[in-house]
């Protein structure tokens, strides 16, 4: 009874944020189009622009969260087949910070990399590789704190058999009882309001899934108020 109660609670607050996730981008499309259909704006042919750009972002943001949920359904299924090739993980890591810059911007933080590892050749998937960072640095905009900078640290380093990548936050962190949860599936950390942090609750469940598909391993450390580290560990390309 206790395990169908939990069942059932993991179902309803995953098409609670499934419903808010999707709502958000549909009435923003709505509010477009309506815009688009003002005379004004019909003889406008920047504004026509402006507008179809909307559209056309929040269509793409709502086809990544299908993927995302397509994601999680193959690899509960074990359906996930790797495209293996040798990839240099800083440009990997370099190109997923430049994405989050406006992000940063927003929450008046900044990235640092130190990108310190002498070998960082490593056969992966490179999509689901990049996938992966970004998971993790979107956790730590998601998780930052309101009226302090963000600060993300992006670390790598390298021994003669394994690859590091740590990535690192002054957001709000989590307590014991998250940590231990933290890469279940659906497990979203509650913040007082179940809707202030956008996500289904896949990022990190995803994480380890893709880590532990290139041969890894991801730990994490945190403490309430202070912020998290995550490391991982990929086997280097012989």
């Amino acid at each position: 009874m206790l395990r169908q109660k939990k069942l059932g609670e993991i179902k309803n607050d995953f098409i609670n944020n499934m419903t808010h996730e999707f709502k958000t981008p549909i009435a923003t499309i709505s509010l477009a189009v309506d815009a688009m259909r003002n005379e004004k704006v019909l003889q406008d042919r920047d504004k026509i622009s402006y507008f179809s750009s909307i559209i056309k972002e929040e269509n793409q943001r709502m086809n990544r969260q299908v993927e995302t949920i397509l994601k999680a359904s193959q690899q509960e299924r074990q359906e996930v087949n790797l495209n293996l090739q040798p990839i240099h993980v800083h440009d990997v890591i370099g190109a997923v910070v430049d994405n989050f810059q406006l992000q940063l911007e927003e929450k008046n933080g900044r990235a640092e990399m130190l990108l310190a590892a002498e070998n960082d050749l490593i056969n992966a998937d490179e999509v689901h590789l990049s996938n992966l960072v970004n998971n993790l640095i979107d956790n730590a905009v998601k998780y930052s704190k309101d009226n302090v900078p963000l600060q993300v640290k992006i670390s790598t380093s390298s021994n003669g058999k394994s690859f590091f990548l740590t990535v690192e936050d002054n957001g709000i962190g989590m307590s014991k009882e998250t940590l231990k949860r933290v890469f279940e599936r659906f497990y979203r950390a509650h913040t007082g309001n179940l809707h202030n942090v956008k996500g289904f609750g896949l990022g990190l469940s995803y994480v380890k899934t893709m880590v532990q598909a290139h041969g890894g391993h991801v730990k994490v450390d945190s403490t309430l108020g202070k912020g998290s580290t995550f490391v991982i560990e990929f086997p280097l390309k012989k």
